[in-house]
């Protein structure tokens, strides 16, 4: 028979894997007696994980929901499915989501067999991405040990090309990830220039912890994203996007995110101001509002508005024409 912790995360696995258990069927899978059953099942109960029971004839036990997550156990198929998930998850345009898959990614891949991350490697390799042409693609393995690092305060060396094309080799402390404009961010403080910098993640290679620990420093912002916001309105290639849009500004808010600025002009009326390296991403958030608005810098952006309001229509005409008889 298992020791009592192996059994323990025996039945744990059993009871994620069904959602109801007949007791005899349960107890004969873990070749211990129905008594047994019962003392282990009040164990994973002590354990925070909410176990109801059925009783009688038939009686039996399901995992119920309960007022917080307990610790979950997957199998080698699950882990594989969920790592490359979180992979996919890390460029969601949904605020709060990207950060929120690296630092769980980062949990999974830290204990993560190593046949499981050639198998998660060799999938993501095989798989095709949807790209909506504004983000750069980021090394999943990069953007780990990245994460890991920011999580246990080790410093990270690395090689960055800056946008001239110049390659140098930094030292860093980092401090937090941000995810910006369909872009990831490293804050850190620079052991170099002994100043805070921000490095996009795309142009950052074989980032390595060095195993020296460090005591946080003090960000000259309120917060890592206004950190990164602040660097890229004073980038000369950066284009800053105002637009006036005829809705209420909670409503811009939620579907805009960090990614904007939004305050209100009128209860449904509201003024919003991007920053981005490229005009196609906001252009396709301001169509993502389903309310009328008005770009009032740049003129880049007006113009792109324009022919892409042309090309939609012409596709419309020609599928009405294509419907008539």
């Amino acid at each position: 028979m298992a020791n009592t912790s192996t059994r323990t995360l025996r039945l744990l696995s059993l009871l994620q894997t069904h959602r109801y258990w007949a007791g005899e069927e349960l107890a004969d899978r873990l070749g211990v007696s129905v008594r047994t059953l019962r003392r282990d099942i009040d164990r994973l109960r002590e354990l925070g994980y909410p176990v109801e029971a059925q009783r009688g004839v038939d009686g039996g036990y399901q995992l119920a929901a309960g007022a917080a997550l307990p610790p979950l156990v997957i199998d080698d198929e699950e882990a594989v499915a969920l790592a490359v998930g979180l992979q996919a998850a890390a460029e969601s345009p949904v605020e709060g989501v990207a950060e929120a898959s690296v630092r769980v990614l980062a949990k999974v891949v830290q204990v993560m067999p190593a046949r499981l991350r050639r198998r998660v490697e060799a999938l993501r390799a095989m798989t095709v991405p949807v790209d909506w042409g504004t983000s750069a693609g980021v090394d999943p393995d990069a953007l780990t040990v990245v994460a890991l690092a920011c999580r246990d305060g080790e410093r990270v060396r690395f090689s960055y090309t800056a946008a001239d094309g110049h390659g140098t080799e930094r030292h860093v402390e980092p401090h937090r990830l941000v995810c910006l404009n369909r872009r990831w961010y490293l804050v850190a403080y620079d052991l170099g220039r002994a100043d805070w910098r921000s490095f996009r993640l795309d142009r950052l290679t074989a980032p390595t912890g060095s195993g020296a620990r460090f005591a946080p420093r003090a960000l000259p912002a309120e917060d890592a994203a206004e950190f990164v916001r602040a660097g890229l309105d004073g980038g000369p290639r950066s284009h800053r996007v105002e637009v006036l849009v005829e809705a209420p500004a909670d409503h811009v808010r939620a579907r805009v995110g960090r990614w904007g600025t939004v305050e209100p002009v009128a209860v449904h009326r509201c003024r919003l101001r991007m920053t981005a390296d490229s005009l196609d991403w906001p252009a396709m958030a301001l169509g993502s509002l389903g309310a009328e608005f008005r770009v009032v810098a740049p003129e880049a952006l007006r113009t792109l508005v324009a022919e892409w309001s042309a090309r939609f229509a012409r596709a419309a005409g020609e599928m009405g024409e294509a419907g008539e008889e």
